[in-house]
């Protein structure tokens, strides 16, 4: 497997060393959405043709969604950024436990799989491990569409009595957290190969199921939306396939903003619309002193009077985003009096917490509650980032330390972006990757 995709091993032993106190100024790009095109790569299996997905972000996940859609019986290669598959002549509906382990859409792709076949086997999901994250609602939109469980503390299996299931009702709805993004994907798919029109009760309204909609719709599924109330898929025996641009990355727009802020500098994002940025986002970023501004279809961003404090809490689209509070809390550390931010996505989000102490960070969690007091001075340290957002926090917070910092977790930083390190030394960024280290 490693041989035929060159896929990287999963963990990753090289750490970068970034020399503190560098301006960022300049040009760049953002990458194709990872999580988007996470999403999409599932629906891929659905289509009865060709399929093309331009702007695929160069991660691991993307080589390791390539191999299981070919061990799964779907063709897939990756041509530079482009992400192609033509429709199988059969499928093989068990997801390898060294594959499915290694990422967090696994249930999506199993959701394809049993759309397709009627049957799936497949283990828990992978990826980050910030905080516990059940996968409940996929499960329960696979019950609701006919599918018989066999679940286990590793392992899901699913088979329905029959191919010609009929349309369901599920609720993406999760106690905690809002509206499940996977969990409505996941329903999604399951509905757009069956009889008739299935309902998604409270179902997320995030870019990744928006643009998973939009493709299906493409393809020939009706897709009719009630706001956040319901969302409506009439099912179709033939999903087209054709070629389809996946949109850049927010979360990488935001890093990046993020990364030339904390450091006094300016960065233009040539390939990203400022109305990308989701509004709660953007609020959040305009109280904290960051402008974004629209320049030739792109966005310049900079903090011309320094960072301010903010408070703020995150939440499910178009509010804050979670997957930027790490970030933003590495920012904040250089802010002027006490920020606040409560998480109300995954409210044990921490783990950044402990690496941007050991940076000389005044920031602690209380709860769903982080604080932070600054300006702080930060210094050099060597620290770990254990998921994608906390080795990125880091980062950003050793951009703006005095002395050297290393920072370990590269896996994580090359899951979440596939050219960051590159961009911030084309920004002025001092960076070194160093070679293994114990």
């Amino acid at each position: 497997m490693n041989d035929q995709l060159n896929l990287p091993p999963a963990t990753d032993s090289r750490a970068v060393r970034v020399a503190g106190g560098h301006r960022l100024e300049g040009t760049t790009t953002v990458q194709g959405s990872k999580n988007i095109a996470l999403h999409l790569y599932a629906a891929a299996v659905l289509a009865d043709e060709p399929l093309t997905l331009a702007g695929a972000p160069e991660i691991p996940d993307t080589l390791v969604c390539t191999e299981i859609l070919n061990r799964t019986g779907t063709p897939t290669k990756v041509v530079g950024d482009r992400f192609e598959t033509t429709p199988a002549a059969a499928w093989y509906p068990v997801i390898p436990d060294q594959l499915g382990g290694r990422i967090r859409s696994t249930a999506v792709m199993a959701a394809a799989l049993l759309a397709r076949t009627g049957q799936v086997s497949f283990p828990l999901p992978g990826g980050d491990a910030f905080c516990r994250r059940l996968i409940d609602r996929h499960l329960a939109a696979m019950e609701a569409a006919g599918a018989t469980l066999a679940v286990t503390h590793t392992h899901v299996k699913a088979r329905t009595a029959s191919r010609d299931s009929a349309a369901f009702t599920t609720d993406a709805a999760t106690r905690q957290w809002g509206p499940s993004l996977g969990a409505t994907v996941t329903a999604m798919l399951l509905a757009a190969r069956l009889r008739g029109t299935s309902s998604i009760l409270n179902p997320s309204i995030e870019p990744e199921v928006m643009v998973t909609a939009a493709v299906l719709a493409a393809g020939g599924v009706g897709i009719t939306w009630e706001g956040t109330i319901a969302l409506h898929v009439t099912g179709t025996d033939r999903i087209t396939g054709g070629a389809f641009q996946i949109p850049p990355d927010r979360l990488e727009a935001a890093t990046l903003t993020l990364a030339a802020a904390i450091t006094g500098g300016t960065v233009q994002l040539d390939n990203f619309p400022t109305s990308e940025f989701p509004d709660g986002l953007v609020a959040v970023f305009a109280d904290a002193g960051i402008e974004l501004v629209p320049v030739n279809g792109g966005t310049l961003a900079r903090c011309p009077a320094g960072p301010r404090a903010v408070h703020t809490a995150t939440g499910p689209h178009p509010a804050f985003p979670t997957d930027t509070q790490p970030q933003l809390t590495a920012f904040l550390s250089q802010a002027p009096a006490t920020s606040r931010i409560e998480e109300r996505v995954y409210t044990d989000r921490t783990t950044h917490i402990g690496p941007l102490r050991a940076l000389g960070a005044a920031v602690n969690a209380d709860g769903s509650v982080i604080t932070v007091r600054g300006p702080a001075p930060l210094t050099g340290a060597d620290v770990a980032g254990k998921d994608i957002r906390a080795a990125t926090a880091a980062l950003i917070a050793a951009l703006a330390a005095e002395g050297t910092s290393t920072i370990r977790g590269m896996y994580h930083l090359r899951r979440g972006y596939g050219g960051l390190l590159p961009k911030l030394t084309s920004l002025g960024a001092e960076l070194t990757i160093n070679p293994e280290m114990p």
